[in-house]
């Protein structure tokens, strides 16, 4: 099924030469045409096809998306809007983006689809960290899998310089207990989004992240 028509991603080519309150005022009832219900639906239907790879996902679309509106408080960048759409596709959304799951968002110059952990919080960690010290066979074999090398790579995230003393050993052994982000990310082309084709290849970008976004939510829980 293809969810959105062309002027989803000339709505952007236009906003980013004329990113101002004034211009999207004048094509607000655009935006809602072209961009925002498309995109409500959009991630409503990719959430249901989600619940069949993570049962736990129990979040609706409104809780999932971004708001278009930048935050410019501390940016040197006062643009006001984005220039894409986005959504943590997750048990809880975007209402709390420490719980592991997925992200995608679609604009002009690219697709970008993903998941893993980017906030977490210090007992979060620390969790994390301990279970894949305590388990590096099974880490080993999630992040060499054909299908996630495939898709991703490798783990992205920012480091910690220093560690606990008693993870120091095991760090040695697995540079991932350094990250205090774990995420996985790739990027497809964004003539994608106007074809039928856009949702089964995000869905078998999710199912390729899954075990690792699953292993990462199970240390957390315990």
């Amino acid at each position: 099924m293809k969810y959105f028509d062309r002027d989803f991603l000339e709505f952007f080519k236009e906003l980013a030469a004329n990113n101002h309150k004034e211009w999207f005022y004048v094509n607000r009832k655009r935006y809602e045409k072209s961009v925002k219900k498309p995109f409500e639906n959009f991630i409503s239907a990719l959430l249901e096809e989600s619940r069949q790879i993570d049962p736990s996902i129990s979040a609706q679309a409104k809780d999932c998306i971004f708001r278009i509106n930048r935050d410019i408080r501390f940016s040197q960048d006062k643009s006001p809007y984005k220039l894409d759409r986005s959504a943590i596709i997750s048990e809880k959304g975007r209402k709390d983006h420490s719980s592991p799951g997925f992200y995608i968002s679609l604009g002009p110059e690219h697709i970008s689809v993903g998941g893993g952990a980017y906030f977490l919080q210090k007992k979060q960690l620390a969790a994390v960290r301990h279970k894949i010290a305590d388990n590096p066979k099974k880490v080993k074999a999630l992040l060499n899998d054909p299908n996630f090398v495939n898709f991703f790579d490798e783990l992205k995230g920012e480091e910690n310089k220093r560690l606990p003393k008693e993870l120091t050993e095991a760090a040695e052994k697995q540079p991932l207990i350094y990250k205090k982000q774990l995420y996985y990310m790739t990027t497809l082309d964004p003539a994608l989004i106007e074809t039928d084709e856009l949702m089964p290849i995000v869905l078998e970008h999710f199912s390729a992240g899954a075990p690792v976004s699953a292993f990462l939510k199970n240390a957390i829980s315990n």
